[in-house]
Formats: structure tokens, C-alpha cells, sequence
């Protein structure tokens, strides 16, 4: 199995950058990792999936050019750096893990998950 720990999240203000990190740990390591959000009262949404092996990356349309998403896989972590952020990005970002496919796009792909870390944008 699979442990993640996401750290970083906090207060910004909007337009500002955050930087999130998802530390990996376990005997066994998944294909790919990926990154979900959570607002108050709305569904979790798929935000970011990288590789592990080739850092194949895809995004949601919504944090396309805005939020990158990174591996080292020495270090068994995994980024999201969030930029030019909007009060709408406000939510609690989950880091997850899995290996059914070659990425994952919905939470059904994804086998681990992480806590989650609170991100919240002031307008």
C-alpha cells in the first residue's frame, strides 16, 4: 500500500502562487499520481496526473496553464504548483496514487489517497 502526505496548503491572496507537495511512502509504488480537489458542497474534481516512469502529464481544463504538476521520483514525491490563483480555486487538494491504467482521470483510477491539504484564495 501506498502512504501519501500532502503539506503546503494555507491562506493566499488571489494572483498569488502555492506551491503543494505529496510525499510517497511504502514497499509498493504506484504507476502514476495525481492531483483532486474538494470545494464546500461540490463534488471532488480531477486537477492534475503525472507518470511516475515517463511524466506523462494531463490537467483539467480549468487549471490548464495555471497549476504544473511534477515528480521526483528519487525523493517519491510528487508537486503541484498553483499559480495565478482565483478565490474559485479554494478547496481542500487530495495527492493520490494509482496503477489500473497508464494515467488516471477519475477517482476510481486512483487506489491511495492522501489526507488532504487546505488551500484557500482571498479575493
Amino acid at each position: 500500500q501506498v502512504q501519501l502526505v500532502e503539506s503546503g496548503g494555507g491562506l493566499v491572496q488571489a494572483g498569488g502562487p502555492l506551491t503543494l507537495s505529496c510525499a510517497a511512502s511504502g514497499r509498493t509504488f504506484s504507476r502514476y499520481a495525481g492531483w483532486f480537489r474538494q470545494a464546500p458542497g461540490k463534488e471532488r474534481e480531477f486537477v492534475a496526473t503525472i507518470s511516475w516512469s515517463l511524466g506523462s502529464i494531463a490537467y483539467a481544463d480549468s487549471v490548464k496553464g495555471r497549476f504544473t504538476i511534477s515528480r521526483d521520483n528519487a525523493k517519491n514525491t510528487v508537486y503541484l504548483q498553483l499559480n495565478s490563483l482565483k478565490p474559485d480555486d479554494t478547496a481542500v487538494y487530495y495527492c493520490a496514487a494509482g496503477g489500473r491504467g497508464f494515467l488516471g482521470f477519475s477517482s476510481a483510477d486512483f487506489s491511495s489517497w492522501g489526507q488532504g491539504t487546505q488551500v484557500t484564495v482571498s479575493s
